[in-house]
């Protein structure tokens, strides 16, 4: 019995794979050929869905009363809430003018600084290598020479008020011209 179920499925597969790749086999029908289409290259406008485009020119062409219908028939169909259309300005007070509401807000108080090395007085010039290698760390007398002839350039960012003072008067008394912002 178990085998000839099993002759019987070997049979009937290659009957079904005969069936498939036989020139006698039903050819695709031109209808399935036809709706097949390729798809479009990138960058290309993509051609509207011609049934989609129908619809839109279908609502396009509605007067106001026909949207407002058509509107209340698709919350109808959809179960849709009736405030899920409503406009944000109906839901609350008006807003208050941007001038009052600047005036509310409370100022920003910066926190961080930058020193900003401008300028310097070109007698001094070895004397604020020095003073630019002792207070930077990490950098050699090549480095802060190079550091100081590129000027303007930043010296320290995001750095307190007062350690921004210290190193600007430091700089200062070195014949540099510091900015701080």
């Amino acid at each position: 019995m178990h085998l000839t179920r099993l002759a019987l499925r070997q049979v009937t597969r290659k009957l079904q794979m005969q069936r498939m790749y036989s020139a006698t086999a039903p050819a695709v029908s031109g209808s399935v050929a036809e709706k097949l289409v390729p798809p479009t290259p990138e960058g290309a406008v993509k051609p509207p869905n011609p049934k989609l485009d129908g619809i839109v020119n279908n609502i396009a062409a509605l007067n106001l009363l026909e949207v407002a219908e058509l509107s209340t028939l698709l919350k109808q169909k959809l179960n849709l809430p009736e405030t899920a259309f409503a406009p944000q300005f109906a839901a609350g007070p008006a807003r208050a003018a941007p001038e009052e509401e600047e005036e509310a807000a409370p100022k920003k108080v910066q926190t961080s600084f930058k020193v900003k090395l401008v300028k310097f007085d070109e007698k001094q010039k070895v004397a604020l290598i020095k003073e630019v290698k002792n207070l930077l760390e990490g950098m050699n007398l090549v480095q802060a020479k190079k550091f100081v002839e590129s000027a303007p350039t930043i010296v320290k960012e995001d750095i307190p008020k007062e350690e921004a003072e210290k190193l600007k008067d430091a700089l200062a008394k070195a014949g540099a011209v510091v900015e701080i912002e």
